[in-house]
């Protein structure tokens, strides 16, 4: 089990402000998971992997393949309290699911 992280390299995100959406991506996702997903996780150590998107675009589609199969998924969008306009999508997290599953869909992205 594991859950991937896609944040956005276009925007421009400070260190704090890029673990933060990472941190709400993830913890979405979650809570979308159903309870049997969200125990083995979490028995599992948590695993997580932070990947870069490159647009909002991606990040959206991304979104709808794991919805497609069924993957907990989650879009950001920053309240625009301080670096981004209000609105602006972030990060996407995916799972978490089975490793296969998650890379089937966010495999072919390169770590952060």
């Amino acid at each position: 089990m594991k859950q991937a992280i896609v944040a956005r390299t276009d925007i421009g995100m400070g260190t704090g402000k890029l673990a933060a959406q990472v941190a709400h991506a993830s913890l979405k996702a979650y809570e979308k998971a159903d309870l049997q997903a969200q125990k083995n996780w979490k028995q599992g150590g948590q695993k997580k992997v932070v990947l870069k998107g490159d647009s909002e675009r991606q990040l959206f589609e991304l979104a709808e393949m794991a919805k497609r199969e069924g993957i907990p998924q989650a879009i950001i969008r920053d309240a625009g309290h301080t670096q981004l306009d209000p609105g602006t999508v972030t990060a996407l997290a995916v799972g978490p699911a089975s490793d296969e599953a998650v890379d089937a869909i966010t495999g072919d992205l390169s770590l952060y």
